[in-house]
């Protein structure tokens, strides 16, 4: 089964502003896409930094109030070179969503730019956009299954399997031949994106758990 990529999810109709952009223009692009951030790049698309909503907002606080020199020049800040977070998080368009997921959970951030292998500016991927995979219906969850996991993953003959989706859990009834191949079914059906819970209740025809292949001996002559 193919792995769910970063570029199947991120939005390439990206906003970016430059260094020098002027934090009201800034204000007017997050204000008028209706985005709480945009990538900051340089001449060559080159992502150096993000300004997000949060970075405008530490610009209304007195800089009497701030600690630590870079947060206190954010009250006096002109242009988005002022207020941009840098170095910042990215993302490679081949990368995997888990891993996009992973990445915006360890380093607590909501997006992160998609760059090219010269951090050139390709997409942004949000957690919102990632979240839209549980929003898939219950019909095409159900089709996915039964096509990428029993049909082409497992070579399982239509009708051995009952598959039903409802609220994004998916309940698989039936019949498998070997009791190696329940396992690989579950976690199979988890994989597919927008699977919310599993329920396996699948049996099989025979019991392979005991069975091991033989192995050739040191010089390559199988044991008899």
């Amino acid at each position: 089964m193919r792995r769910l990529l970063v570029r199947d999810l991120m939005t390439t109709a990206v906003r970016s502003v430059r260094r020098t952009t002027p934090v009201k223009d800034v204000v007017g692009i997050l204000v008028g896409a209706g985005i709480s951030a945009v990538p900051v790049v340089d001449d060559e698309r080159t992502v150096v930094g993000v300004v997000s909503e949060a970075d405008l907002m530490d610009k209304e606080v007195p800089a009497g109030r701030w600690s630590g020199r870079h947060r206190r020049a954010r009250s006096s800040a002109r242009t988005a070179e002022d207020l941009m977070a840098a170095p910042v998080s990215t993302i490679g368009p081949e990368e995997s969503i888990v891993e996009a997921a992973r990445r915006m959970s360890r380093r607590h951030v909501k997006r992160l730019p998609v760059v090219d292998r010269y951090g050139k500016l390709e997409g942004v991927l949000s957690r919102s956009d990632i979240v839209r995979i549980f929003a898939r219906g219950d019909e095409e969850l159900r089709e996915e299954i039964a096509v990428e996991v029993f049909e082409r993953a497992l070579c399982v003959p239509e009708g051995d399997v009952s598959i039903e989706v409802t609220d994004g859990v998916a309940t698989l009834t039936g019949r498998l031949k070997r009791r190696s191949a329940v396992p690989i079914a579950e976690t199979l059906t988890r994989q597919v994106p927008g699977v919310v819970d599993v329920v396996c209740r699948l049996s099989f025809d025979f019991d392979d758990s005991h069975v091991r292949a033989q192995e050739p001996t040191n010089r390559g002559v199988w044991p008899r």
